[in-house]
């Protein structure tokens, strides 16, 4: 049977360490901005103490990510945590809010970049630019996009790529039909 080793283990005090360290926050940041103890916000990193959930709401507030983000982290055979992320396993990130959906297609968020696949909705919009630290290269699978990075405008169609160095974006799907897209992001940054 084909697999992984299984010492590496998806868990979620290694995604919120991932994150924090992502945005720049010490321990003792992280857990001023929480009211908690930087015992326990070391206890949780480690798997060895489990936030409720109204922590987890706390939590998903302070590093700026949707909560679903923070669950689903048990749902995958042993032999595969860290390896594989099967379809229907997909953890959804963002808020759809704009006409995007987002799931993460990295197994978890301890490496230094994420892979996420993107649905922009038909007659979907970004309203305000996104500006963030990072290195985005994208690449669209199907249907179109406009896409402004920086000053620069772009149509982007099915098999083309881009990138992203740091640069204010927008992007915008005046057309009829979605378009899906794959981005890898690092640092990550959901």
């Amino acid at each position: 049977m084909l697999q992984g080793p299984t010492s590496f283990a998806k868990s979620l005090g290694a995604d919120l360490r991932a994150l924090r360290k992502a945005r720049g926050l010490t321990l003792i940041d992280m857990a001023e901005q929480l009211g908690r103890s930087v015992g326990w916000l070391s206890q949780v990193e480690r798997d060895k103490s489990e936030p409720s959930i109204s922590d987890l709401q706390v939590i998903a507030r302070c590093l700026d990510v949707p909560m679903s983000l923070l669950f689903g982290q048990n749902d995958t055979p042993a032999a595969e945590l860290g390896y594989v992320v099967r379809a229907g396993s997909r953890r959804p990130i963002g808020s759809h809010e704009e006409g995007l959906i987002e799931e993460l297609l990295s197994p978890d968020l301890t490496d230094d970049f994420e892979m996420v696949h993107s649905t922009f909705q038909p007659h979907s919009r970004l309203k305000q630019r996104i500006s963030r630290p990072t290195q985005e290269v994208g690449y669209l699978i199907s249907g179109k996009l406009q896409l402004t990075i920086g000053e620069r405008e772009f149509l982007i169609q099915s098999g083309d790529s881009f990138r992203i160095r740091g640069e204010a974006y927008l992007w915008a799907n005046p057309f009829d039909e979605p378009a899906k897209a794959i981005w890898v992001i690092a640092p990550p940054v959901y």
